[in-house]
């Protein structure tokens, strides 16, 4: 392994570097967007019973808001729902761009190393047939070792970008899509609190 980093050159480091940040960027968003902690399935059901049964004070609104990203948002929206269903709605949406803010965080590093690492084995490419064709100047055909040096950095650094790369873009794809179907789970949760508090429609929070 030691041979291979050095023999693909200095452009190695940077491409190790941007593995390492893949796999503790990957880890990190596996933990944090678990949908239990993000969006509790039972949590307005929870909510709603606190509500019809006049247990819903300033105390249990902090420990809502504290609960979770979707605590977060429902917490909002209660906070004004004395003062309309527009102005409770625009709570709402005020708070879920936040949440959904933390939510994408570090998947815009995890897209970039997915664009930039093939840039570097290529890079990498470039400058070891570089290496290869001066040697050939200089030396012409006959010295096979300095060739093999040149084409192999060139291999490595190329290898080595793409075995970065391909991790990282399909954990960043896999995250984006997670993170879509648990902002649509907030979303609906926080219509049916709008819903049901303002009287607009039937909604049933016992089987949510």
């Amino acid at each position: 392994m030691d041979n291979i980093v050095v023999a693909g050159g200095w452009l190695m480091i940077p491409i190790i570097l941007c593995s390492i940040a893949v796999i503790a960027i990957t880890a990190e968003r596996f933990w944090t967007l678990k949908p239990e902690k993000i969006a509790p399935r039972t949590l307005l059901g929870d909510v709603w019973n606190m509500i019809q049964n006049n247990q819903f004070d300033g105390d249990k609104l902090k420990d809502l808001r504290r609960s979770s990203p979707l605590g977060r948002i429902l917490a909002a929206g209660l906070s004004n729902s004395r003062h309309g269903r527009d102005v409770m709605k625009d709570s709402i949406e005020e708070a879920a761009n936040q949440v959904i803010h933390d939510l994408e965080r570090y998947l815009t590093i995890l897209g970039t190393i997915a664009a930039i690492t093939p840039l570097l084995g290529l890079l990498g490419t470039v400058i070891g047939m570089i290496k290869v064709f001066s040697a050939i100047m200089l030396e012409g055909t006959g010295n096979a070792g300095v060739l093999a040096g040149g084409i192999s950095q060139a291999l490595i650094t190329t290898a080595a970008g793409l075995s970065v790369a391909i991790p990282a873009m399909i954990s960043h794809r896999y995250f984006l899509r997670k993170m879509d179907g648990l902002v649509v789970t907030m979303e609906q949760d926080a219509v049916k609190l709008v819903d049901v508090l303002h009287n607009d429609r039937r909604v049933d929070l016992k089987a949510v």
